[in-house]
């Protein structure tokens, strides 16, 4: 018999032991693949093979009947017994190239993998699929003592995976993280991403496996219908620099139009200001963060903006919560890692809140973009940037962008935005705002305001409907307005008579990023489309 074309999309895992009261396990296995589980594990750890093998038998009736593929976990035995289509193994299971001696090569043999060294050795012993995890931590298996990938590190495994061989992640994965796990797990360099979700308690603990596989499918099937071609997922619709600055100065009225409610977890040497420049842009500011407040507030607010400048213990845990309540409710998240290459302390924090949550924008400095990039060619001292910067700054953020999957903003003498394909140079700004705090912190608060505007434009998916976005609207146009918006404000602000100096140079600045108009911005952007 050939081997079958397998369809990973939303792998179910089997464990009788979650099931809820009064819900049997074939009920309930029948009612996942109702709801589109494409794929199926049986796993029975503590089954004897008499049992094993009778569960086997009436699973893979239930799985026919829908054309669904049964995979036995590790017991070889079993899987012969039943005619499964193939098996999974584990690290310590029986290795690959027994399973596929005894199997025969029509089957499906699957590993189970958390480094990229497992995953070439997997495929280089002609594994067919590699289940990489743990994505994030479970209940449902002892991974104590296994390092938790989160989805940039699943993305590091895919990496090292090549040819035809396919992937999936486990661990944790719900309806709520699905789009971040699917959005993380990217190998920049082959732009390859997962094939599928490998699902457990989501479904076999929901007292309606149906709707639970319904969620899960209709988030993959449209993540995989919009992102067929990663690189151009991530791209804007292009645009000649003239059109970048007027529809990016035509946001500002749309901006007040909607007046949207910006939630910052600010620095709170700058918080002052920060609210003061979200009401003078014509938004409503709530700097709430405090991780009781999160739950009620995200699904209300505009945009979220994350600023490490201040970051302690209790703010990293509201921050975690926040960021990952604005994936799940699709709103615009954008975050500053002010200081994180300062001390080993923000590097693990940063590195933390990127594993958890998606960005809808990064910005920072050069010293924070190259410490998130990896990069030590631009030295930072506290929480700025020391040194010329970047011999090609564009192809840095390009690059970041690509990678992270998100806007990418580094501010300077000349800023730089890309969102992975196109990227634009502004060169608005005055000398003056290097002279003040927070200025950066200011600017990251009008780019969450503006992109909170840009998102409100976006077509919300039709009723019932699913569009595997993490957020929606043209968040490169919201980033692009905000960085113009504070630029702008501070040249017209220099150039007043009672600017005197710095201080009296931020009271203008916030009073002039109240005076702009479409027409303003538009006849003072200078914006470049740079070619990379």
């Amino acid at each position: 018999m050939p081997k079958p074309t397998i369809d990973y999309s939303l792998y179910l895992v089997t464990a009788r032991n979650l099931l809820p009261p009064g819900k049997d396990y074939y009920e309930s296995l029948e009612e996942s693949l109702q709801g589109g589980v494409t794929l199926v594990q049986l796993r029975e750890k503590h089954a004897d093979t008499g049992e094993f093998i009778e569960v086997a038998s009436r699973t893979k009736e239930i799985c026919d009947k829908y054309s669904v593929p049964l995979l036995i976990n590790d017991r070889i035995d079993v899987a012969l017994a039943v005619s499964a289509a193939g098996v999974h193994v584990g690290q310590s299971d029986a290795p690959l190239a027994i399973a596929r001696r005894l199997l025969g090569e029509d089957a499906i043999v699957g590993v189970s993998i958390g480094t990229p060294e497992d995953a070439r050795k997997a495929v280089e012993g002609g594994a067919d699929y590699l289940g990489i995890g743990a994505v994030y931590s479970t209940q449902t298996k002892d991974v104590k003592k296994e390092k938790i990938l989160g989805p940039r590190g699943v993305g590091n495994v895919l990496e090292a995976v090549s040819g035809d061989v396919k992937t999936v992640t486990i661990g944790g994965v719900k309806s709520t993280n699905a789009l971040r796990i699917l959005y993380g797990s990217f190998a920049p360099a082959s732009s390859r991403t997962l094939d599928g979700l490998a699902v457990v308690s989501d479904i076999v603990a929901s007292s309606s496996p149906r709707d639970a596989s319904r969620r899960l499918r209709d988030l993959v099937d449209a993540f995989k219908s919009r992102h067929a071609d990663p690189a151009q997922a991530l791209a804007a619709v292009e645009r000649p620099a003239e059109q970048w600055s007027k529809e990016a100065a035509a946001l500002i009225k749309t901006l007040r139009e909607v007046h949207p409610l910006v939630q910052q977890m600010a620095n709170i040497v700058t918080a002052n200001d920060q609210a003061n420049a979200t009401i003078a842009l014509g938004a409503a500011p709530t700097m709430a963060a405090v991780e009781g407040d999160q739950p009620d507030l995200s699904p209300i607010i505009g945009a979220l903006l994350i600023n490490m400048g201040t970051v302690n213990d209790d703010q990293r845990k509201s921050m975690l919560l926040g960021g990952r309540l604005a994936n799940h409710n699709r709103k615009p998240l954008v975050f500053d890692p002010v200081g994180i290459g300062a001390s080993s302390f923000r590097k693990e924090v940063g590195k933390e809140l990127l594993d958890t949550w998606a960005p809808t924008v990064i910005k920072g400095n050069a010293g924070e973009i190259g410490s998130i990039f990896g990069s030590t060619e631009v030295a930072s001292r506290g929480v700025d940037s020391v040194g010329p910067g970047f011999k090609n700054p564009a192809k840095i953020v390009q690059a970041l962008a690509y990678r992270e999957r998100c806007i990418v903003a580094m501010t300077g003498i000349d800023d730089y935005i890309s969102d992975g394909r196109t990227v634009l140079k502004v060169s608005n700004g005055h000398a003056l705002l290097g002279q003040i705090t927070g200025s950066g912190c200011v600017t990251g608060t009008a780019v969450a305001a503006f992109c909170a505007a840009a998102s409100s434009l976006a077509d919300a998916p039709k009723a019932g409907g699913e569009d595997g976005q993490l957020v929606r609207g043209d968040m490169l146009l919201g980033t692009l307005a905000g960085v113009l918006a504070t630029g702008i404000a501070a040249e017209i602000a220099a150039q007043r008579d009672d600017v005197r100096g710095p201080n009296t140079f931020r009271s203008a600045w916030i009073d002039e990023l109240a005076h702009l108009t479409p027409d303003k911005m538009d006849a003072r952007a200078k914006v470049e489309v740079v070619k990379v």
